[in-house]
């Protein structure tokens, strides 16, 4: 398997488990009002990028990768300034992103290194 294609299913792998991380977190996890939270939009924003990412298109792999930032401020601030279960999961949203950011950026640079004479 080529760098490239790691990376793109690093993209991948770890969008759609942070997609579904943010759904379970405000539905029924731990969302801030019982019963669930408009906060679960931010799931929805989420699938955005999804297909772009699932076509390899370098443009939304580059705008994704300023886009993601806004989760992984959201879950070091509630990493923060939450307790208990919330918290726990607002880490794994940090730690998601960042995977996320890893594999976009490094997948950008290796595809533009393979188009290179």
């Amino acid at each position: 398997m080529s760098k490239s294609r790691l990376f793109h299913w690093g993209a991948v792998l770890s969008l759609v488990v942070l997609i579904l991380l943010c759904l379970a977190w405000e539905l029924w996890l731990a969302p801030l009002r019982p019963g669930g939270s408009w906060l679960v939009i931010k799931s929805v924003l989420l699938l955005l990028p999804l297909m772009g990412i699932l076509r390899e298109r370098i443009y939304t792999y580059q705008w994704s990768s300023m886009f993601i930032l806004a989760y992984f401020a959201e879950g070091v601030m509630r990493g923060w300034a939450d307790s208990g279960l919330a918290q726990s999961l607002a880490q794994a949203e940090a730690v998601l992103t960042v995977i996320y950011f890893c594999c976009v950026v490094l997948f950008v640079r290796e595809r533009r290194r393979q188009l290179q004479p």
